[in-house]
């Protein structure tokens, strides 16, 4: 079960991260799908360029895996700037945000990953610096307290977040151009797995991509690590070097992923909702506790696809299954 967990809802992995790298778009026109979002970058970064001035702050908020990093990087080379990368719960102290506020170059990009995970001291310093471009350290305490002074050189800061509603209202206030990020439909993923195929030199037989696109739950890094475990059920199971639609569903099989994308965990709290709770409604750290699971589980990775597909609605009173989720549960 914690094998499965780990290929349809974890966060990026360390394959993940490698992959990655030679599967991330390098540019605006090789990315695939946030069509409107793509355009208005667009826009935004021609004019910056044109202007010979810094990219205003930027904020990205959605679920997991739809390519916030990816846009994060492809917007450092349109740029032609350097990226530092991050994430919040990697500062721990405001010196070290110090440090790599002021080794950061003129133009240059500082990307942070989960910018609500902030300490609210480290966010204190954020501030003045993306405002103005300082920053004021006091050290020492009482009668020998002073302040120190830190002018930065013109940045732009990209953060990424799958929980905007706990961003503080000042920091999100700071940010001149915020995206959110949806899921994708299957035919936009069967575009970045065939992409990714041929990165990987992978054969596909005609309809394969879509087959595992629409398994992927709108996710493009589901769609990648879908991709790399049916290319290796595919040389292990059968020896086949061609990926047929017959060994995308085998696997699917095997993995105990259905059609519809909802593994094991998914079915699970389907099925405890209908048979524990008649189907609803139900609060999110009952449904948690009865679980085992971590609340920020469900409502991170597992709630979002099941909400976005139908198969669960919110309403006043907690969580609820939908007609479409019952008859899916009985199928």
């Amino acid at each position: 079960m914690e094998e499965l967990k780990r290929i349809i809802l974890d966060q990026e992995t360390d394959e993940d991260r490698v992959a990655g790298i030679s599967l991330r778009p390098s540019d605006l026109v090789d990315f695939v799908g946030q069509k409107d979002l793509v355009d208005n970058i667009r826009v935004a970064v021609e004019a910056a360029r044109h202007r010979k001035e810094p990219l205003e702050h930027i904020l990205f908020s959605g679920p997991p895996g739809l390519g916030k990093t990816s846009l994060a990087h492809i917007i450092a080379h349109e740029m032609k700037a350097r990226i530092t990368v991050t994430s919040g719960p990697a500062i721990q102290r405001a010196g070290d945000f110090i440090g790599i506020l002021t080794n950061l170059a003129s133009g240059d990009v500082l990307f942070i990953d989960e910018i609500h995970r902030l300490s609210k001291t480290v966010e204190e310093f954020l501030y003045p610096a993306m405002e103005n471009y300082k920053i004021d350290f006091i050290v020492d305490k009482g009668p020998y307290a002073k302040t120190i002074n830190f002018n930065l050189k013109p940045f732009t800061l990209i953060g990424a977040t799958t929980r905007s509603g706990l961003l503080a209202t000042p920091l999100r206030d700071r940010f001149g151009l915020a995206y959110h990020l949806d899921f994708y439909p299957p035919e936009e993923l069967a575009r970045i797995i065939e992409n990714s195929a041929l990165k990987l030199s992978i054969d596909l037989e005609e309809g394969v991509s879509f087959e595992i696109a629409r398994r992927a739950r709108g996710t493009p890094r589901i769609a990648n690590r879908l991709l790399r475990r049916v290319r290796d059920f595919a040389q292990v199971k059968t020896g086949y070097s061609r990926i047929t639609v017959a060994i995308v569903v085998q696997s699917m099989d095997s993995l105990k992923i259905d059609v519809e994308g909802l593994d094991d965990l998914d079915r699970r709290i389907l099925s405890l909702m209908m048979n524990s709770y008649n189907g609803g409604p139900v609060g999110i750290d009952a449904l948690a506790a009865t679980m085992n699971e971590e609340t920020d589980t469900i409502c991170d990775v597992v709630e979002p696809y099941l909400l976005k597909t139908g198969f669960l609605r919110r309403t006043s009173r907690g969580r609820e299954l939908t007609d479409k989720a019952k008859k899916h549960l009985c199928s």
